[in-house]
């Protein structure tokens, strides 16, 4: 197996996106904790657009945006997927993703802002929550199934 290297950020839900499906898949790795205050040398050689984590090293190659790290660890290790076999479920999972990454930082906001800031973030937040439960979860124990897949760790967020 080729050397795998995370760094992250305890804090960092999106650290733990690609954490979770690392350990989901059974895939060995190093993990790397970064300093957001102070970015390693490693971390802005490997994320010079952004210089933010999560970045995957796979074989000394650099995999930036937790989402985009979860497609490449699918496609990469396919046991134990994350994503459902239909070309359509595949779809809707992807969309859901989308909407995760869209409206999920409203609730970082929450504890973030006061006043009406604050409000409208919670706002939105509950309506987010809303259209999750009424369209995305179902009566099924995860959102694709009976199994965690991509979209639960999508919104892992929410447990925090």
């Amino acid at each position: 197996m080729a050397e795998l290297k995370l760094l992250g950020a305890w804090p960092s839900p999106f650290s733990f996106r690609v954490i979770w499906a690392l350990k989901l898949k059974g895939i060995p790795y190093e993990y790397i904790e970064e300093d957001l205050s102070n970015k390693s040398p490693l971390l802005l050689q490997h994320n010079p657009v952004y210089k933010k984590i999560p970045v995957l090293l796979h074989a000394g190659k650099p995999i930036c945006e937790s989402m985009i790290i979860l497609e490449y660890i699918e496609e990469f290790w396919p046991q134990n997927p994350l994503l459902p076999f239909d070309p359509f479920q595949r779809a809707i999972a992807r969309f859901w993703v989308k909407f995760a990454d869209d409206k999920i930082l409203a609730m970082w906001m929450v504890y973030r802002t006061s006043g009406k800031e604050q409000e409208k973030a919670m706002k939105e937040t509950l309506e987010m929550l809303r259209v999750i439960e009424e369209h995305a979860l179902g009566s099924t124990k995860f959102f694709g199934g009976e199994e965690i897949g991509i979209v639960d760790i999508a919104f892992g967020q929410i447990a925090e």
